[in-house]
């Protein structure tokens, strides 16, 4: 008798178990994101071609510039240069150019709409590391068309007039006080570009922002 109420307590843990684990959390409409793809078959001989080697150099130099806290740019703010990240180079095959046309119909990072490329086509790319001064060398290309991408880090800084309370006088008057303080914004910058390499032996040069 006992060995059977053991059998059925055990039972009764493993379908709770069961239970749990078969449940399914619906995320939240604003957690929830659309991603899109290109449709066109993506062409890894092409992008095998375009990237086998030339003798034409790509060399350029990358940065930004300060943008404002609400997200406009602010004239004639130095330049932010992009120290030691990784440049990315992808040769515009028509599956690339598909997929530039459909992120800029679609893409809305604010709303969670998102343009992939197939993790096949991105396989098919060169990288290249910045100096300090944001400079990057692509050697030996070939001619053709490319698209230049990088993701560069900056901390946005700037000042603002925090309240901090008020003053009345004895006829009624009211004064606020306030103190100015400092804020910091940490900021990403997708900075890209089209190159194109005309012949082979040239240099091209570019600037990535």
């Amino acid at each position: 008798m006992k060995l059977k109420k053991y059998a059925l307590a055990l039972f009764c843990m493993l379908s709770a178990v069961t239970v749990v684990n078969a449940q399914y959390k619906e995320p939240e409409k604003k957690d929830k994101a659309e991603i899109f793809r290109p449709e066109m078959p993506f062409d890894s001989l092409l992008a095998k071609k375009m990237l086998a080697k030339g003798t034409a150099v790509i060399k350029g130099v990358a940065y930004t510039k300060q943008k404002h806290p609400l997200g406009y740019s602010v004239p004639f703010s130095p330049r932010i240069l992009a120290n030691k990240i990784t440049v990315v180079l992808l040769p515009v095959t028509p599956y690339f150019e598909e997929w530039y046309r459909l992120r800029k119909d679609k893409e809305n990072i604010k709303r969670k709409r998102f343009v992939y490329l197939s993790d096949q086509a991105y396989r098919y790319r060169l990288e290249a590391i910045t100096n300090s001064d944001g400079e990057f060398t692509f050697p030996d290309m070939k001619p053709g068309k490319y698209f230049l991408q990088g993701m560069l880090d900056y901390t946005l800084r700037g000042t603002y007039n925090a309240y901090t309370g008020s003053g009345y006088n004895d006829y009624g008057g009211r004064t606020d006080y306030y103190q100015k303080k400092e804020y910091f914004k940490n900021i990403q910058d997708r900075i890209e570009t089209f190159v194109e390499v005309m012949e082979n032996g040239e240099i091209v040069k570019v600037k990535l922002h």
